[in-house]
């Protein structure tokens, strides 16, 4: 049986497969940790072949992921100056297959077919954490948190977080039918359930923003795009007065209201022990993945300070901090970009051109990816969720037209019989 190209690569008609697909790459992408690199072997298996079926269109306006290129270039180069050679380059070349990967998703999965994969991918996961029940003591904040499958409830949390969020754009947006309604329920009920338990702050704070700021651009679809401007304005002006107020002093009293300090729970104790690591190599840094590094005194030191036994999977809970620390000011300046043109990129379409849905999910993604980034870091490594929502928002911004086949005149004559 012959199936057609267009089922796997046409975002259009791609829903079966690609649903399929960004729920393997979720299961993957939570739990390769635990079931080993057979989740990872699937995840490339779903992607990587579709590049065979149809290069063409994937290597269209190939030109404008010419940023996130250059920064995969740069973290590969970094194995020439990296304190752990070895590491960071089994490391990068991940990083940049993860990349590849995203950027196939982009071409052949439309947001909505991402929706809903990745809403079937959250639920089966958050179901095998609920049935796996674990918990974890926090030994900075004396509380015991519940981590599921997960090694962190910052982890389970950033999946729950994206379960609501998946959730309502689904009904506000994407829904076809009240089926809709009966098929997220339970999503939304176990995202919201374990998103409670888990008690991780930085998704409970960062959820209603996001949801808030969908709010507003959806209510924008009835206005003209001088008063989407202006309401830009008004809401920029807004932001910048209720940082400047947090700051003053509101900050601590929000932070209390999730048990929380100042400090962030050790948090801005990590940023300062980041920042001085990085002006030991302040433009450059010690190499991608060439901190955190079984043997090497300071890490040695984070990890015994903040009762790390594991000695993995640990980092200095800022994007911007780590990225300083590995790839120096280069790197940080790159992905900074990647991060801040993605986000405006969605945001701006909304604003001066037509308004799309898929604007505002996208959009959405990348203010939680943002707010997240300065207290987690879940855009520079391979194989998270992060990081693959980030660089397919950011290849989702150039509209790739459809190839349609070339039609041949035929010709209207009728054909001569022959005479008797």
């Amino acid at each position: 049986m012959k199936i057609p190209k267009s089922l796997l690569v046409d975002p259009e008609k791609s829903t079966v497969y690609g649903t399929f697909a960004v729920a393997i790459s979720i299961w993957a992408f939570s739990y390769s940790y635990l079931f080993g690199q057979i989740l990872i072997l699937a995840y490339y298996a779903v992607w990587l072949p579709l590049i065979m079926v149809d290069y063409r269109r994937l290597l269209r306006h190939a030109s404008s992921a010419w940023l996130p290129l250059a920064f995969a270039i740069y973290v590969c180069l970094s194995v020439f100056w990296s304190d752990a050679p070895g590491i960071t380059l089994r490391t990068a070349i991940q990083y940049c297959s993860h990349i590849a990967c995203a950027y196939i998703a982009a071409r052949t999965v439309s947001v909505r077919t991402l929706t809903i994969g990745s809403l079937i991918g959250i639920f089966l996961v958050l179901l095998y954490s609920l049935m796996v029940g674990g918990y974890s003591y926090d030994g900075l904040d004396g509380t015991y948190n519940f981590v599921g499958a997960f090694s962190s409830k910052n982890q389970i949390g950033f999946v729950a977080s994206l379960g609501i969020y998946f959730c309502v754009v689904l009904l506000t947006f994407l829904r076809r039918g009240r089926i809709s309604l009966f098929l997220t329920a339970p999503v939304l009920v176990l995202s919201a359930y374990l998103l409670v338990i888990s008690h991780s702050a930085t998704s409970m704070a960062s959820v209603p923003a996001v949801l808030a700021l969908v709010a507003l651009l959806a209510m924008t679809k009835k206005l003209s795009l001088r008063y989407r401007r202006v309401i830009f304005l008004v809401g920029a002006c807004g932001l910048v007065a209720v940082t400047a107020v947090a700051f003053a002093g509101l900050l601590d009293f929000v932070l209390g209201v999730f048990g929380k300090d100042s400090t962030l729970t050790g948090r801005t104790y990590l940023w300062e022990q980041g920042w001085r690591a990085a002006q030991q190599a302040p433009i450059l840094g010690v190499g991608y993945a060439g901190y955190w590094v079984q043997g090497f005194a300071e890490a040695e030191r984070l990890w015994n300070e903040f009762y790390i036994t594991t000695r993995s999977g640990f980092h200095f809970h800022n994007t911007y901090v780590e990225a300083l620390v590995e790839l120096g000011y280069v790197g940080a300046t790159l992905i900074s970009l990647i991060i801040v043109r993605t986000l405006w990129g969605h945001i701006s379409a909304l604003i001066f051109r037509t308004w799309q849905a898929e604007s505002v999910i996208l959009a959405g993604v990348m203010v939680l990816l943002f707010i997240r980034s300065f207290v987690e870091v879940e855009t520079l490594n391979p194989y998270i969720m992060g990081s693959f929502l980030l660089y397919y928002s950011y290849f989702k911004l150039v509209k790739v037209p459809v190839a349609r086949p070339r039609w041949t005149a035929a010709s209207l004559a009728e054909p001569e019989t022959a005479k008797g």
